[in-house]
């Protein structure tokens, strides 16, 4: 059998591919995005440069422009942080003399300037009561849909439990998230009582250690495509517009912070890293921004 030898470039996106998996611990999705990034930024840039070592902000630069022309704003930051990671690499790896990623301008726009898209408690309710549970696939959907609504996991976070992330005796569950982290939350009495209800009604005996399996044949684990598409059905049987998984996770959010919760103990509950990624959901609190919004001078209002 003859393998191909890989090019030069081929190499060097390999051993950045294996820098994002294995010292960043990123999803094969965004390995993927960033991995293209860096290959189309070094592929047209290389010859220009004579080589990594020669790269520089103007490369850089001429790289970003002919790229940003063609993207909507929102795809031109996600650009730009992808290309900071690859030079971030090349310079940890000591292939170029320049700490370049700090030559990456940033993209103009502002922060937040739109309401996040969420679900009322109605509508919730009604993706839930559409399941059948007289079948084992409305149990199992059931189950799932009280992870995203109740304790707002994402949709990997679903996909990727196992028998052993759920403590029964302490009343717990291991989430496993970005970036390889883990984190242990209470299990609610009616989250773990649809989970019991699955395991012990609806799940098919499978050889695998994932909670949650297909239903038809060829029996597997599900993915995060799957919980996705799950959503999308019980939209469709609810008589809802079709929405993602991570729209029940922002209906938590908004549902906690009308119920008085502090943006910390969101934060908590969501598992963000950052609460300035929380700070989104306090817009939605329309009647509370009415109290502490100013008169608009001139309005007499």
């Amino acid at each position: 059998m003859i393998v191909a030898e890989l090019t030069p470039l081929e190499e060097l996106v390999g051993r950045y591919r294996r820098w994002l998996v294995v010292d960043r611990g990123l999803a094969p999705s965004t390995v993927r995005r960033y991995e293209g990034s860096g290959f189309r930024f070094l592929g047209s840039s290389l010859a220009a440069a004579g080589g990594v070592g020669g790269l520089t902000g103007g490369h850089v630069n001429a790289f970003l422009l002919g790229e940003c022309s063609r993207l909507a704003v929102g795809s031109a930051k996600g650009l730009v942080n992808e290309l900071r990671s690859l030079l971030r690499f090349l310079y940890l790896e000591g292939l170029t003399p320049l700490a370049l990623a700090t030559t990456v301008p940033p993209v103009a726009g502002w922060r937040d300037t739109g309401l996040p898209a969420t679900l009322a408690r109605s509508d919730v309710q009604a993706l839930m009561d559409s399941c059948d549970r007289s079948q084992p696939m409305g149990i199992r959907d059931f189950a799932m849909l009280l992870l995203l609504a109740r304790l707002g996991l994402r949709s990997a976070e679903v996909a990727g439990l196992t028998f052993a992330d759920v403590d029964w005796r302490a009343g717990e569950i291991i989430v496993r998230g970005k970036g390889r982290r883990e984190d242990r939350l209470p299990l609610p009495v009616e989250v773990g009582a649809g989970l019991v209800a699955y395991l012990s009604d609806a799940r098919p005996e499978v050889d695998t250690r994932q909670l949650f399996v297909t239903c038809c044949a060829p029996r597997r684990g599900i993915s995060a495509g799957m919980v996705s598409d799950i959503v999308h059905r019980a939209c469709r049987r609810a008589g809802l517009p079709e929405v993602r998984a991570h729209r029940l996770r922002r209906a938590l959010a908004t549902e906690m912070l009308a119920e008085g919760a502090a943006m910390v103990e969101i934060s908590q509950v969501l598992r963000h890293r950052d609460l300035a990624t929380t700070a989104i959901y306090a817009k939605v609190n329309l009647g509370a921004l009415r109290q502490v919004a100013q008169p608009w001078p001139g309005t007499g209002q």
